[in-house]
């Protein structure tokens, strides 16, 4: 699969029919289901465990891109890896041995993330660039859905892509948070291939057209970094979007 990966996060849709916003995905032709867990301590608010992540996995072929926002992950990545979790995202700032962790993530069969929030620079993660297969870039402050981008995050996005092109490295760059119409361009450009839209695809009147509007922004961005390279444009960001 190349160009742009669409992941809806699950965190928008109604927990009274998450079978219907899988469904939903599906239908709309997304990429990745995204699935923000949130333990009331690393971010002001409760989601779900494990068991919601082990009752998802059955229904649907998507892969699961679940994002740990929550203190300790080297106590709750076992249980997520074991429940079906494809990617498995953690927060650099909740986590002191980040390394030892990206290792264990990778041999439970995950594959692993690390995520930063506004306040942390690239700089505090570039030794653990080559290990990861994702980085997540958060573009809001963590813990509730439907807030602002944050228009600072994306240099921190850019700079990723320009590090990753540099020391040929193949991690996915994804974006998350303020995801919407008015930020696809934005975002799209900054070489990211993972966009996470929350309240941007859920709260849509046509969820698929806003998947749609994800793709042709990578387009755009990838024909726009072609007509400057004097080349033709490719896939929207450094490494071919992937699946599993």
């Amino acid at each position: 699969m190349e160009g742009m990966i669409v992941a809806p996060s699950l965190l928008s849709a109604d927990f009274a029919d998450v079978a219907g916003g899988l469904a939903l995905m599906e239908r709309s032709g997304a990429d990745w289901a995204h699935l923000d867990v949130m333990d009331g301590r690393f971010v002001p608010n409760l989601t779900f465990g494990p068991k919601m992540v082990a009752d998802i996995r059955p229904r649907t072929k998507l892969p699961l891109d679940v994002h740990l926002m929550t203190e300790s992950p080297e106590s709750l990545v076992e249980d997520f890896a074991k429940a079906g979790a494809d990617y498995l995202t953690f927060h650099l700032e909740a986590s002191v041995h980040a390394h030892r962790l990206v290792q264990r993530i990778r041999g439970l069969g995950a594959k692993p993330g690390i995520s930063i929030v506004p306040s942390t620079p690239v700089s505090a993660l570039e030794e653990l660039l080559p290990l990861v297969d994702l980085v997540l870039v958060m573009t809001v402050n963590p813990g509730f859905g439907g807030q602002s981008l944050i228009p600072a995050c994306l240099d921190k996005a850019r700079r990723l892509a320009r590090l990753r092109e540099e020391r040929g490295l193949g991690f996915l760059l994804s974006l998350d948070g303020g995801i919407n119409e008015s930020t696809l361009d934005a975002a799209a450009a900054t070489g990211a291939e993972v966009l996470v839209m929350g309240s941007a695809f859920f709260g849509a009147r046509d969820p698929a057209a806003a998947v749609l509007a994800a793709r042709a922004a990578a387009a755009r961005a990838s024909a726009s970094r072609a007509h400057r390279a004097g080349g033709t444009p490719g896939a929207a960001g450094g490494p071919a979007a992937q699946g599993v």
